[in-house]
């Protein structure tokens, strides 16, 4: 390959295994986090909330109370599959006259939309659509929590405390975005240091925290006061009182009307057993039409996947994304897809499984890397921007309207394999989640793998229209026959920037719990309880 890096390196993570409950996130503290509750005690989803909460402060620019999201729930005891929506949807108080278009072609080189004045719909407090991500929580702790709402808060009051830990990775995603947190003064505030992003020391025992006073006091209050104040009380007012003193439509009357809803998880038959998806304005039913193509074309093999069976992965999920495109409008097949489509989004996704068989796959997202770049002055909440899901053209089937809702490109799923094994998995990163998750489905219900030989098994990308992306890791084979089948690029497994997505999964075989995550992922982990 044309670049600097070192063809000799070789990275690998593995899957760990337990009689306990697992916990496989992003974050390797948040992990820790859940993985105490399920020690604890606590059921799947108490562990689900605690999570939450946890990535909100440790990886702000990912996901947070700002955000919204999606989870698909197995109840063991009932053998029943459930979905709990709460992502975001735009104002009703939005007026789409004031995202008027400039004219002067797309908002950037990497981005669908046409250009709105002063870029009002990506980022600032006009970019702000109604959070769901306390609802959501909300939803599951009332059908499912065994422990008090305010002992699951309790352990990220106590991270905010301590601040936000300055490493390498913290510097990255900081700096990735500099340019638009320094913007806002409570952004610059909160995630910079005279302007410039923080730096880790090079003393080992030299540490950077950045306070996170605002937001500790805010999830106290939360805490104690209960998931309905984020909506309809004192925290409520003053979080509209913020974005509306600077400019944008988010109201009290907005976060008021706003529910988490619980939905008929899309079930997928697939090779023996089935896939329990996210319906609607997800990547749930593309996933369904990707994986009725493997049904019909793919032939597996015993030696697990093989050029033609990498030359179905691509047909099927090109074949997807057609179908996507064409029936969410939009002739030349960009913004259908939504912002992801090309612009880089970051999102967070974590999956658990606990000691009696209970299991959730979980997706949370600001969008943007740190969302709006809009942290609220008063409660210190990093806000997200999705009214960037929208197409500010008027008339297109995605286009801004009070009140939609935002279409997505998550794919959280659970899965029970013909043999009995079931699994729950998803992925961080826009567009190229779809393909992650087929392909780890597939290594799975397929080829029988393990987890510790699926997620070290190469995966292709087919997210960028005609474009395969394949891991240099591929064999030689495989490589040379998407070449000469597709306009074929390779890439590395890297940290930055990843050009295939970031899953977490679990999987119970039995009583026996396993868990792995992304292998370049720096902070990520998958824990057990004890």
């Amino acid at each position: 390959m044309s670049d600097q890096f070192s063809n000799a390196q070789q990275i690998r993570k593995p899957a760990i295994s337990s009689k306990g409950g697992i916990v496989a996130a992003q974050s390797r503290k948040a992990a820790e986090i859940g993985a105490a509750v399920l020690a604890d005690g606590g059921d799947c989803v108490d562990a689900v909330i605690a999570t939450t909460f946890a990535l909100g402060v440790l990886e702000p620019w990912m996901s947070g109370v700002g955000g919204g999201g999606v989870m698909v729930l197995y109840r063991a005891r009932d053998n029943r599959y459930e979905v709990i929506d709460y992502g975001m949807r735009a104002p009703n108080s939005l007026n789409p006259a004031d995202y008027p278009l400039t004219g002067e072609g797309a908002a950037s080189d990497i981005f669908p939309w046409p250009r709105v004045t002063d870029d009002r719909n990506l980022h600032g407090p006009g970019s702000i659509a109604v959070p769901g991500v306390v609802a959501g929580m909300e939803e599951a702790h009332r059908r499912h929590a065994r422990m008090p709402w305010q002992d699951l808060l309790a352990p990220s009051v106590d991270l905010a405390g301590k601040g936000l830990s300055v490493d390498w990775w913290t510097t990255l995603m900081i700096a990735s975005t500099a340019a638009d947190l320094r913007r806002y003064p409570a952004s610059a505030a909160a995630y910079l240091k005279d302007g410039l992003p923080p730096n880790a020391q090079w003393g080992i025992k030299s540490t950077v925290r950045l306070p996170q006073d605002r937001l500790k006091a805010t999830l106290s209050y939360l805490a104690a006061e209960g998931p309905r104040d984020f909506y309809q009380g004192d925290l409520a007012r003053s979080i509209a009182t913020d974005v509306q003193a600077a400019g944008g439509s988010l109201s009290a009357a907005d976060l008021a009307a706003f529910r988490a809803y619980g939905r008929e998880a899309l079930a997928i038959p697939y090779r023996g057993g089935n896939v329990y998806a996210t319906p609607e304005l997800t990547c749930g039913p593309t996933l369904a039409h990707t994986l009725r193509l493997l049904q019909q074309n793919l032939k597996p093999g015993r030696n697990g996947p093989d050029a033609a069976a990498y030359t179905e992965y691509a047909l099927a999920l090109q074949s997807a994304y057609r179908e996507r495109l064409q029936d969410m409008g939009d002739a030349d097949g960009r913004r259908a897809l939504g912002a992801e489509h090309l612009a880089p989004s970051c999102t967070t996704h974590f999956s658990i499984v606990d000691r009696d068989g209970n299991m959730a796959a979980v997706t949370q997202t600001l969008l943007s890397t740190f969302g709006s770049k809009f942290v609220t002055p008063q409660s210190g909440i990093t806000m997200n921007n999705g009214i960037m899901w929208f197409d500010p053209t008027p008339g297109q089937p995605n286009s801004l309207e009070p009140g939609k809702r935002c279409l997505t490109n998550y794919t959280p799923v659970l899965a029970e394999a013909a043999d009995g094994r079931r699994l729950a998995v998803g992925a961080s990163g826009g567009r190229r989640i779809l393909p992650a998750v087929t392909q780890l489905l597939s290594f799975v219900m397929d080829y029988g793998m393990d987890l510790e030989s699926a997620i070290h098994t190469p995966r292709i990308d087919a997210s960028e229209g005609a474009v395969v992306i394949g891991d240099v890791r591929l064999p030689a084979q495989v490589r040379e026959t998407l070449r000469g089948r597709f306009d074929y690029e390779e890439a590395r497994v890297q940290t930055f920037p990843m050009k295939f997505a970031c899953p977490s999964v679990v999987l119970r075989n039995g009583e026996t719990n396993s868990g792995a995550t992304e292998i370049a992922q720096p902070w990520g982990d998958a824990v057990a309880e004890g």
